[in-house]
């Protein structure tokens, strides 16, 4: 039994696509670009069998056309946010498994190096990694719409997404590549807290960080380079992220 268990969240349609293909099935270079972080993971030998977490009208391609991988796969039947994705893994998760990293299926470049990382700096309850930008121009607007990492006496203090974010908030040059590790038993316990208070009426798997703060939890963070993080919501930003290969 493995200690670490590593959820992928690949329910997100590929509406900002312009198409009925999933987002994480779109190509780049002939690979579907949730191909590349799966194979990342089974480099590092960390979870030999990931979750993925589809949704239910995606699911039957997905799991089609990952079927060479050996992975399990639990629908997220309501579209209800990041948060509620992660908690509809849970019944798939032994007891005995102490920590649970959690990706998304949208960043392609993510290395085994960068997951292992990740692993190997996870002390307390909660780790993650952040990317930090000059300026969000170039090859950077990629990042321009992703939550803000608020920091407190240099600690984390919360994330901030960018459609809760006032303009000041924007500023922020630090933001979140959305690359976590939680202690399992803290995870199950706090998760359920989450409300749907913010623009999206969605529940965040970011507003964890926020509880973990309120907790005196110090986060661990370390960062990843921007080129290897980067995510794709949009035509355009495939293209980008394309060019970056």
């Amino acid at each position: 039994m493995s200690m670490t268990k590593i959820i992928i969240l690949a329910a997100g349609k590929g509406v900002r696509m312009n198409s009925d293909l999933p987002k994480v099935l779109f190509p780049i270079n002939g690979k579907a670009m949730i191909e590349y972080l799966i194979e990342s993971i089974f480099k590092t030998k960390i979870d030999i069998c990931p979750i993925v977490v589809v949704s239910p009208d995606n699911q039957s391609i997905i799991k089609e056309s990952l079927s060479n991988y050996n992975l399990n796969f639990v629908v997220q039947e309501e579209q209800l946010g990041t948060g509620h994705a992660v908690s509809s893994a849970k019944n798939l998760i032994s007891k005995d498994v102490k920590n649970i990293i959690v990706l998304y299926g949208d960043h392609p470049f993510i290395t085994s190096d960068s997951i292992e990382k990740l692993l190997e700096s996870h002390k307390n309850e909660v780790s993650m990694m952040t990317v930090k930008v000059e300026d969000f121009s170039d090859w950077r607007k990629n990042f321009y719409h992703w939550g803000r990492i608020v920091r407190k006496n240099d600690k984390i203090e919360k994330i901030i997404e960018f459609r809760d974010a006032s303009n000041e908030i924007k500023e922020i040059k630090e933001v979140n590549p959305a690359l976590f590790c939680f202690n399992s038993f803290w995870l199950w316990n706090n998760i359920e807290k989450l409300k749907s208070d913010n623009n999206q009426k969605e529940y965040y798997l970011t507003d964890l960080i926020k509880i973990a703060f309120e907790q005196n939890i110090t986060i661990d963070s370390s960062l990843i380079d921007a080129r290897e993080a980067i995510g794709i919501n949009s035509l355009e930003e495939l293209e980008i992220a394309k060019s970056l290969r």
